[in-house]
C-alpha cells in the first residue's frame, strides 16, 4: 500500500485537503498533515516515508520545503499542488516514475479542477517511458538512456522489441522495429537489438526453489543467477519465490525473496500433486515431501494459468531452482 500526505494550511485548505484524501486511488493510504512548527523539517520527514505529497496552498510554500530533500526523479516521491479553492492541481515532482501526473489528473478530474503538467513527451502527446514503465511495474536498465529515449522520442518515431507479446494499439512514437540506433526492449533477457537499447525488464517470472534444511540466502543467491545467467536472463524479472510449505520457516529462502524485494509464496504437497504438466519426477522428493517435484510445481502454481515452464529443475549444492514465464501481455493503453 502506497502512502499520501495531503498538507494543508487554512480553514479552507482543510477543508479540500479532507476531499483530496477520501478520493485517491485506492492503492494509496491518506492521511491529512495540518502542519505545525518547522515545515521543512517535516516534510523530510514525509520524504521518507510517503509515495506521494499534496500541498494545498501556494506552490512557493511547496517548492522551498521540498527543495534540500530533492535527490533523484527514480526515488523522489511524487509532490502535487493545488491552490485551496481546488482550481488548479500542479504536477510538481517526479511526474513520470513517481506517478504525480497520473495522480494530478485523477484529483482534478474528482474535484473540477484543472489539471497541470508540464512534462514534454506528455505535453507533446508523445510516449511516455519512464512511466509507463512505473506504472506496469517494470525495471529501467539504464535511466541515462531513458532520458535519452524521452528526448529523441520528440523528434522522431522510435523502434519498440517486446519479448511479450503486444495487444492493441501502440502510443504515439513508437513502432515495433528489430533494429535501429536507439529503441527499447521489453524483455526478461538480457537483450540488445538496437545499437543503444534501453531495455525495461517486467517482472513476469516466478521461480521455484527447492532446497536441503538450512541452506543459506548466500548458496541459494548463487544457484539462483548462475542458472538465469546460463539462459541470459535478468534477475529482476522476478515476480516471486514460491515452494512447499514444510520451507515456509526457511531462515535463507524468506531473506533470499526479502533481498529481491518479492512475495515468497508456500503449497502443500496436496496443491502441487495437482498442479498438471510434465515435471522432473523425484522418488526421492516423493518419499521426503509427499510430492514429486517442489521447485517446477510451485513456480507454476504461482504463474497461473496459460503459464510457460522456460528453466526445468537445476540442482545444484542442494538447491533445486526452476523458473516459469507467467502469461503476460504488453498494452499501452
Amino acid at each position: 500500500m502506497k502512502k499520501a500526505a495531503v498538507l494543508s494550511f487554512s480553514e479552507q485548505g482543510r477543508m479540500l485537503a479532507g476531499r483530496i484524501a477520501q478520493i485517491l486511488p485506492a492503492d494509496y493510504e491518506p492521511y491529512a498533515v495540518e502542519p505545525r512548527g518547522n515545515l521543512q523539517e517535516l516534510t523530510g520527514q514525509l520524504f521518507g516515508c510517503c509515495d506521494a505529497l499534496i500541498f494545498v496552498g501556494a506552490c512557493g510554500i511547496a517548492v522551498r520545503a521540498i527543495s534540500p530533500f530533492v535527490v533523484s526523479k527514480t526515488s523522489d516521491p511524487a509532490v502535487l499542488v493545488t491552490d485551496e479553492l481546488g482550481r488548479h492541481v500542479i504536477s510538481l515532482l517526479s511526474g513520470h516514475i513517481g506517478g504525480a501526473n497520473e495522480l494530478t489528473i485523477r484529483i482534478a478530474a474528482s474535484i473540477g479542477a484543472d489539471p497541470v503538467i508540464t512534462t514534454a513527451t506528455d505535453v507533446n502527446g508523445r510516449f511516455s517511458v519512464d512511466a509507463w514503465a512505473a506504472k506496469n511495474g517494470m525495471a529501467i536498465d539504464s535511466m541515462e538512456l531513458a532520458k535519452l529515449f524521452s528526448a529523441e522520442i520528440l523528434k522522431r518515431d522510435l523502434p519498440l522489441y517486446s519479448e511479450l507479446p503486444v495487444e492493441g494499439r501502440l502510443p504515439a512514437g513508437l513502432e515495433l522495429k528489430q533494429n535501429g540506433v536507439l529503441g527499447a526492449a521489453v524483455s526478461y533477457r538480457i537483450v540488445h537489438p538496437y545499437t543503444h537499447t534501453l531495455r525495461l525488464i517486467p517482472r513476469c517470472l516466478h521461480l521455484g526453489i527447492g532446497c536441503r534444511r538450512g541452506t543459506s540466502e548466500e548458496l541459494i543467491a548463487q544457484t539462483v543467477r548462475e542458472t538465469l545467467d546460463e539462459y541470459g536472463i535478468d534477475l529482476r524479472a522476478c515476480a516471486d519465490i514460491s515452494s512447499i510449505d514444510v520451507k515456509a520457516d526457511e531462515a535463507g529462502l524468506l531473506a533470499f525473496a526479502q533481498s529481491l524485494g518479492v512475495p515468497a509464496k508456500f503449497y502443500s504437497a496436496q496443491q502441487l500433486q495437482a498442479v498438471q504438466g510434465n515435471f522432473s519426477a523425484s522418488a526421492f522428493v516423493r518419499d521426503t515431501v509427499g510430492v514429486d517435484n517442489v521447485c517446477e510445481r510451485a513456480a507454476m502454481l504461482s504463474a497461473g494459468e496459460g503459464a510457460a515452464l522456460i528453466i526445468h529443475k537445476t540442482a545444484k549444492d542442494g538447491v533445486t531452482v526452476a523458473v516459469v514465464q507467467d502469461n503476460r501481455r504488453i498494452r499501452f493503453e
